[in-house]
């Protein structure tokens, strides 16, 4: 299965694709992940909150051609001490989910502290932490910017926690 992890932002969206299910690297769960791709979309700052928004927008549309996921993952929007900023990254996270939806695509959202604990063990990991966990989970040479380190932190949650799920759904139907 491919899964894309989105890590929304309203200057910055971060996307790392994986590949579950292929003999190569274990991540939690005892799942085999391939790695595939990660990166950034971005939109200047001086531009006005809807042209970031369409620029991010059109990069992810184009992300979703390429690349083909069979699901999408999205880090959900956290509580922010600065109310602007969290209302910005839920206006990202809104057109993310549009973008996906108009793909025909279903998105699975996962909370910032799930995510940590997924990954590293402990739901107050920092970025640092998260990010060379991820470096080792799909074997790359270096540490990869940290929004797409993040976005591949939620693809590597989801991969895990679809796996639980389909397991639990296995024993009730025995």
């Amino acid at each position: 299965m491919r899964i894309l992890g989105l890590d929304p932002g309203s200057h910055v969206c971060g996307y790392g694709v994986i590949e579950t299910g292929e003999p190569r690297i274990s991540a939690p769960g005892g799942n085999q992940l391939t790695y595939v791709e990660c990166g950034v979309l971005t939109a200047p700052a001086d531009l006005a909150m809807e042209e970031r928004l369409a620029e991010i927008a059109r990069g992810l549309r184009d992300v979703l051609a390429e690349l083909a996921p069979m699901v999408v993952a999205v880090e959900d929007v956290f509580t922010h001490s600065n109310v602007r900023s969290g209302l910005a990254l839920a206006q990202a996270r809104g057109m993310v989910l549009a973008v996906v939806g108009l793909s025909g695509l279903r998105a699975a959202s996962y909370a910032p502290a799930l995510i940590k604990k997924t990954v590293t063990g402990s739901g107050r990991a920092d970025k640092d932490q998260i990010a060379r966990m991820v470096q080792h989970l799909v074997g790359l040479r270096a540490l990869p910017r940290p929004d797409a380190s993040d976005a591949l932190a939620v693809a590597i949650t989801h991969a895990h926690h679809r796996q639980s799920t389909a397991l639990r759904l296995r024993v009730v139907e025995v």
